[in-house]
């Protein structure tokens, strides 16, 4: 749901994607980091009866904070942005107003900084549509044949499908790769490094789009990506074939070779 939030506000302030993308790493990477810091706090002496008491509380009192993190997540996003309108109290405000979440901008300022040092201030993190622009760059530079700005409008499509379906995408790769159908704990923690690869997902989402669009460069741009990030055309296959397979709901192959 918080992905969905996060692409209907950049759509709906028509932000650059890249902020969008950004904000999704940015607010897994404090959630994570806040719900542990949440977790693990030691209870302050005589303060026990205003803490929550289980677990259900605290992703309650979470859950009713979320909209308003997600929003942090995004405006902090747009600052940073060089090619994006910045997001100003005011608008935020409005825009807030208008989802039914009524909040000054005084707490939209101290959800900020609860962000801000959340993540420690470190704000430059990975964003795997900087990777889809810059290997479509190299790609259009290394193969002038390949229609670069078709792929780049269709890509941005494939990504955003692949991160509201990440979760299904990335365990169906899982058990593709392991070859069994309930992977183990040890297989799924070293499988993590996978789900964090941006390099991976560029070069994924760009030949999901390639097989989309134009079918007959298909072996030629999987073959220019694994040249140019030294991932392997069967790891690249996968990818695109769980992707796809996603996307059309069928089992039509698509050849690793």
């Amino acid at each position: 749901m918080s992905l969905k939030y996060i692409f209907l506000i950049i759509e709906d302030l028509r932000l650059d994607p890249l902020v969008g993308y950004h904000a999704i790493e940015l607010f897994e990477r404090f959630m994570i980091k806040h719900l542990e810091d949440l977790f693990t706090a030691p209870t302050p002496q005589g303060a026990a009866a205003d803490l929550p008491r289980n677990y259900e509380e605290v992703y309650e009192k979470l859950r009713k904070k979320t909209p308003l993190i997600v929003f942090s997540c995004v405006q902090l996003a747009s600052k940073l942005s060089l090619h994006s309108r910045i997001i100003d109290n005011n608008t935020a405000v409005h825009f807030l107003h208008s989802m039914g979440d009524s909040v000054s901008k005084q707490t939209l300022l101290e959800s900020e900084l609860m962000v801000l040092k959340g993540l420690e201030f470190r704000l430059n993190v990975p964003n795997p549509m900087t990777y889809v622009e810059i290997l479509l760059e190299v790609l259009g530079y290394n193969e002038s044949s390949i229609p670069v700005e078709r792929l780049h409008h269709m890509c941005h499509h494939v990504l955003q499908f692949t991160y509201l379906q990440r979760t299904a995408i990335y365990d169906s790769l899982l058990m593709a790769t392991t070859q069994c159908l309930s992977p183990t704990r040890e297989q799924r923690k070293k499988f993590v490094t996978v789900t964090e690869d941006c390099m991976l997902l560029g070069v994924g989402v760009i030949a999901v789009a390639t097989y989309i669009l134009i079918l007959s460069k298909w072996e030629q741009v999987v073959e220019e990506l694994s040249h140019m990030t030294g991932i392997s055309r069967r790891s690249i296959c996968d990818f695109a074939y769980v992707t796809l397979m996603y996307i059309t709901r069928t089992t039509s192959p698509v050849t690793s070779t």
